[in-house]
């Protein structure tokens, strides 16, 4: 397929970057705790990290992390919502020379108890609200260290005493657990601060992050993500981001609303990494569902940047409480996770004067493959252009090309993408072709000016909310429920989330109820992967082999 897109680049924006200046993600991090010092790099609640002290506290913990006796290539989870550990622990565990294992903190015990034992997880750093989830599976797990943060930790006194007061006492956020041995997190740093920190050998080609995915089918496996694929992600997303962060005024700090969780790694890059890059500064929103609270904070800041999924941006444009926030300073917001409605395009470029760029990618790719151009003045209803040094084609089943206009699988070949699935070469082999393009298993045309559009989906996922939910799992988790037959479960159309999980169930025993189903799903499926609909059916459609026909329920649905 021939480059046409490069013909539409914005001015300044280069068909190729050079992401050897750094060999690694801690030679990008080195660099900005050299060149940025005193700016500060992340504030939550009134309070703020310098780009020091983060170099500080992270060193300080990863001297702890080495001194646990973790060999590098050893895989840490962190599983925490926004808060400033967060970042402090990736960059720890990264200048250590271990492996960051993402982990989503809504994880219910299985999940999490999975997610463990597949990456192997030596070490973990997580959030006292979630330590119950933890208490519950670490028996089953390799899971031997566990460093306990709380919401207050890095808020100072006597801020941070009243913010634990309030969410252990008033808001009873945190359950009872116990895990015996388990460090605080202020200790594990004051620890640290003893200890020498030996810095370890990390290059392009070791491992930085496993970020979790369903990848093209449904069990949770990991996204092999080296340090290679990551600093070229950032310096592609730095180049494509160029037109739009020229209307900032000189001088002006780049300061970006991070209300993506930094699990996600469209936060994980976009905010903390590109962020860390340029000398950017995040304003770490810790729930973004609380809508109120997310524009109170905003209220405070003067800020350029929002990345975002359609859900927060359409939430956000609709609030009554829109106009308590000052967007003027908004020079760039970009949609991905999920698409885009043209509904919620329109609104939020009538009510901030800045258009929604679209992009799209996935955890396999670090996660940008593509966007709209950053000096976009309208919505395009397109996933844009392949970034900088990055190719897409369009394959039918065979793998071979589409004629020009027709439809076809997106794959994609560039620096980002990863190195494969976590010990699972037979998956990695799906979906990678013989001249290492990653096959998507989404449905695109390209147009003549190289904008690439999705019209299907190959593959049987269901996006809620920008988060991939795969039928397997969540049939696999129902049919082992008593009164459950068969089951099976597709994606609907949902005004809020883009799609929403409808569940059609064949009963075993006539007595379950919807309700039944649905406490079952507590128990074992995080929020999004739980059913919206709940149907039972005398019997499902199904192929002449037996296969269960999905999308005969998704065209009726």
């Amino acid at each position: 397929m021939q480059k046409t897109w490069l013909k539409n680049y914005p001015e300044g924006v280069p068909a190729e970057i050079h992401a050897e200046e750094y060999p690694s993600l801690v030679n990008l991090m080195d660099s900005a705790f050299k060149k940025y010092p005193s700016l500060a790099a992340y504030k939550m609640m009134g309070r703020q990290i310098t780009f020091a002290q983060l170099d500080e506290a992270s060193r300080a913990l990863a001297a702890y992390l080495q001194s646990l006796g973790l060999e590098k290539g050893d895989r840490v989870a962190l599983m925490m919502p926004n808060v400033m550990q967060y970042p402090v622990a990736v960059s720890a565990v990264l200048r250590a020379g271990y492996v960051v294992v993402n982990v989503n903190p809504l994880y219910t015990p299985r999940e999490l108890e999975h997610q463990l034992k597949d990456a192997g997880a030596k070490a973990i750093v997580i959030l006292e609200n979630f330590a119950t989830t933890l208490q519950q599976v670490i028996q089953q797990t390799p899971t031997k260290h566990v460093i306990l943060a709380s919401m207050g930790d890095m808020l100072g006194f006597p801020k941070g005493l009243v913010v634990n007061y309030v969410v252990r006492k008033v808001k009873k956020l945190v359950p009872a657990f116990e895990l015996p041995g388990a460090v605080a997190f202020n200790d594990a740093v004051s620890r640290g601060r003893q200890l020498s920190y030996k810095v370890p050998n990390v290059g392009p080609n070791d491992i930085a992050v496993l970020q979790y995915t369903g990848g093209t089918t449904g069990v949770s496996k990991g996204a092999v993500l080296l340090h290679r694929n990551l600093v070229a992600n950032v310096m592609q997303a730095e180049a494509w981001y160029r037109p739009a962060l020229k209307k900032i005024p000189a001088g002006e700090q780049l300061v970006s609303i991070c209300a993506l969780p930094l699990y996600h790694i469209f936060g994980f890059t976009t905010n903390m990494m590109l962020s860390m890059h340029v000398g950017g500064c995040n304003v770490l929103i810790p729930n973004p569902r609380d809508i109120p609270g997310t524009f109170k904070e905003l209220a405070k800041h003067r800020f350029h940047s929002l990345p975002a999924v359609n859900t927060l941006f359409m939430a956000m444009a609709n609030h009554p409480d829109f106009n308590t926030v000052d967007w003027s300073g908004l020079v760039i917001a970009v949609g991905g996770g999920m698409a885009v409605q043209q509904a919620t395009a329109k609104l939020w470029l009538e009510k901030t004067g800045c258009p929604i760029c679209e992009g799209y990618g996935l955890s396999e790719t670090s996660p940008v493959a593509c966007c709209n151009p950053t000096d976009s003045t309208a919505y395009t209803g397109s996933i844009g252009l392949p970034m900088p040094s990055t190719e897409l084609c369009l394959l039918d089943d065979l793998g071979q090309p589409v004629a020009p206009g027709e439809r076809g699988e997106i794959a994609i070949r560039g620096p980002q993408v990863m190195a494969g699935y976590w010990q699972r070469p037979d998956e990695t082999a799906q979906v990678m072709t013989a001249d290492g393009f990653f096959r998507t298993g989404d449905i695109g045309t390209m147009d003549e000016r190289g904008f690439f559009r999705i019209v299907d989906r190959k593959k049987d996922m269901i996006l809620v909310s920008g988060f991939n939910v795969y039928p397997n799992e969540v049939e696999d988790v129902l049919t082992q429920m008593d009164g459950v037959l068969e089951c099976a479960s597709v994606g609907v159309p949902d005004a809020k989330a883009g799609e929403a999980v409808k569940v059609v169930i064949v009963r075993k025993n006539p007595a379950l109820t919807e309700a039944d189903v649905r406490a079952y799903c507590e128990a074992n499926l995080t929020g999004y992967k739980r059913p919206k609909i709940v149907e039972f059916r005398d019997e499902l459609p199904k192929t002449p082999v037996g296969k269960i026909l999905r999308r005969e329920l998704r065209d009726k649905a």
